[in-house]
């Protein structure tokens, strides 16, 4: 500490030039972009708390007479799923007469003739479902749900993906809050019947609690715009139909529609203690899938749907909220940049002292990585008050997690930005639940490509940074270098690899996992 610190022999000696600013000016307006981003997660931590008390809980009026529903399911290849889910939608509480299932199929595997027969068995036993199976699969879910809504015969549209499992009594939570007139949609938490299967699935668990419990939570609560899921909501039919209906030029339809209906002033509710069990995706490569076409649709939502806003008569409140909703994504391609510059900032910085540092990159740093942190922590807060400060071992990985997903999400925002189409890959779906369950993921499993040797390259980028940072004695950046490398490596390694644990984990014992379809805890 003397030897770094109190030595002053080099002190005044640099001069600044030409060559330093033109680095270090986009590295600093880089950071200043992301702190931004990264303040705006307290925002809605503080939205939270501030409007506890306008959580949607039980419904002010019901209706007198149930009105007629509509289930649908969209589907493509989900054939190791499809059974529990059909299975499921028909044990839902809700007067027969008054129910209509649709099983959207747009499979091009042997999905077609499960879920035909499945179809089939249960309308034989009496119950109202019907199978619908398009083979041009124009629109991909965006069509499917279109080409359902020509037959639908309810006022009220629920849907449900292939992995979702909905609890008898969904219905029955959800449709009374309809009876307000002015409610477009409500939608409900997703939970996670495979939390435990692996760690990481565990940190997916807790990247969706946190987006659950603190962005729709925020977002309702503070009763500015927020989206459907796309799934475990329900519709008001002419909600739909006003706002233009589905529409399949984003990847995410259901976010762009949510804007329009919402500018079309419908009211939107979110039920955070409703609950609708789904998986996770057990593999990386299917989870950067997922995490890609999430991050791309929502850059070409922003691109349809924000000028729109900017023009509508909303409080400027909203209008700001819906700019940090539909643009956080781009702070993926300014990763990148910030990851080119961090070396040479750190060698041009080297000889300008540690009172800058303290002064410019600790702000920065703790509104743009720090607020990660308290995000996750208060959401599992919320739902695990007994068991949440586990979560702090999570943290590193969260962290690293979200850093590893740069290069996909970074190639998916940039096609959104040049306009550059793609077709709607789907989230493949195993049914494994609980540890030393097999899948038979190699059916469905994703092309690798170059992308997990880019991140194993960056990650060795970031590892010679780190000995770098250490030869120069700058030992307070290493922890935080030490999350890129771990981020970087980690979804590396795991695309290349996936698939080949299996084996490890087939002498797991099963009952080292909840049994429960819910988080434990909740």
């Amino acid at each position: 500490m003397r030897s770094h610190y109190a030595d002053r022999t080099f002190e005044h000696l640099y001069r600044w030039n030409w060559f330093d600013t033109m680095l270090l000016v986009p590295y600093f307006a880089v950071m200043i972009v992301l702190a931004f981003y990264g303040l705006h997660r307290y925002q809605l931590v503080y939205l939270y708390y501030k409007h506890r008390k306008n959580a949607a809980k039980d419904p002010p009026k019901r209706f007198a007479q149930l009105p007629r529903v509509t289930i649908q399911l969209p589907i493509f290849n989900e054939q190791f799923v499809i059974d529990r889910l059909i299975d499921a939608c028909c044990k839902l509480d809700y007067p027969q007469e008054l129910l209509e299932i649709q099983v959207l199929d747009d499979s091009t595997d042997e999905t077609k003739e499960v879920a035909r027969n499945l179809v089939e068995q249960y309308r034989q036993a009496g119950n109202p479902i019907v199978y619908i199976h398009r083979e041009d699969r124009q629109g991909f879910k965006a069509g499917a749900l279109d080409h359902g809504m020509k037959t639908a015969t309810g006022e009220f549209i629920a849907i449900f993906d292939a992995d979702f499992v909905p609890p008898h009594d969904w219905l029955m939570n959800v449709i009374h809050h309809f009876a307000e007139p002015d409610v477009g949609m409500v939608q409900t938490r997703w939970t996670h019947l495979n939390r435990d299967y692996s760690f990481l699935t565990q940190v997916e668990a807790i990247l969706l609690d946190g987006h659950f419990v603190l962005e729709h939570g925020g977002r309702s609560r503070a009763q500015v715009f927020f989206n459907f899921n796309g799934t475990a909501g329900m519709w008001r039919r002419k909600a739909i139909e006003e706002a233009g209906g589905w529409q399949h030029d984003t990847l995410t339809e259901d976010t762009d529609l949510s804007y329009r209906a919402q500018l079309k002033g419908w009211r939107f509710k979110y039920l955070q203690h409703v609950e609708c069990p789904a998986e996770v995706p057990i593999e990386m490569t299917a989870f950067k899938t997922q995490q890609a076409r999430w991050a791309k649709g929502l850059i070409q939502t922003s691109k349809k749907i924000l000028p729109r806003v900017f023009q509508s008569e909303a409080p400027f409140h909203t209008k700001l909220e819906a700019w940090y909703h539909l643009t956080a994504n781009i702070s993926y391609p300014l990763m990148v940049v910030l990851s080119t510059l961090l070396m040479p900032a750190m060698i041009i910085r080297f000889y300008q002292g540690w009172f800058q540092m303290l002064l410019i990159d600790v702000p920065l740093f703790m509104a743009s990585t720090f607020s990660i942190s308290s995000f996750y922590l208060v959401s599992q807060k919320e739902l695990f008050p007994r068991t949440w400060f586990k979560t702090f071992l999570y943290l590193p990985f969260l962290m690293a997690l979200g850093i590893g997903l740069t290069v996909t999400n970074t190639v998916a925002v940039m096609e959104a930005l040049l306009g550059i189409q793609s077709a709607f890959k789907r989230t493949p779906k195993y049914r494994v639940q609980r540890r030393g369950e097999k899948s038979k993921a190699a059916k469905y499993r994703k092309r690798l490509g170059i992308v997990p040797w880019i991140e194993l390259l960056i990650g060795c980028y970031f590892a010679m940074t780190i000995w770098y940072a250490i030869s120069n004695e700058n030992y307070f950046t290493v922890p935080f270098l030490f999350i890129f490398v771990m981020g970087y490596w980690y979804t590396g390694l795991l695309s290349l690899l996936q698939g080949r644990f299996e084996r490890l984990r087939g002498g797991a014992g099963l009952e080292e996992s909840s049994p429960k379809p819910f988080p434990v805890g909740v």
